[in-house]
């Protein structure tokens, strides 16, 4: 797991990938132990975070805080159509045997690509696989850009723009 304020400090990590990591490190906990996101979880699971590594509490921290909490509520609320989309694009893979962090990664991916439009999905996508990278490994990174782009290739938006509404 990344030390994110140093990581912030060292101008490599902003708010909003702070959010994604962590919500897709709470969905990841979420997985594994078979319960539902739920504000006093993750209140829990963001303090430990925050002590763990050293975390301030400051602007940066707030912001990616709120991000975190918008992104895995939503991945919570629209799970069923996030997970057909990333069904439907990964061929010759079953869903249920994809790493936990990978699902996890995609979905947060795909949440913003569908229900974010202030985020160009060749953002989310990109971020996605960076995330996977750093926690999956290289391959895991190749895999889940495909897919994503897949994904994207459906989409009815710019895929390099943000979009004032979906």
């Amino acid at each position: 797991m990344m030390d994110f304020d140093q990581e912030q400090q060292e101008g490599k990590l902003h708010a909003k990938r702070l959010g994604r990591e962590m919500a897709m490190q709470y969905l990841f906990q979420c997985d594994m132990t078979g319960t539902m996101p739920d504000m006093a979880d993750w209140r829990t699971f963001f303090e430990n975070i925050r002590e763990e590594h050293g975390l301030r509490d400051n602007r940066y921290a707030r912001k990616g805080r709120e991000y975190a909490e918008m992104l895995f509520t939503g991945v919570a609320v629209h799970r069923e159509e996030i997970d057909m989309a990333i069904r439907n694009r990964s061929e010759n893979w079953d869903f249920d045997r994809l790493s936990v962090v990978d699902r996890n990664v995609m979905r947060l991916a795909v949440y913003e690509m569908l229900f974010v439009p202030s985020v160009p999905p060749v953002v989310s996508i990109n971020e996605a696989v960076e995330i996977a990278r750093d926690y999956s490994g290289e391959k895991a990174g190749s895999f889940i850009n495909g897919v994503l782009n897949g994904i994207k290739d459906t989409l009815k938006r710019p895929a390099r723009e943000a979009a004032e509404h979906l």
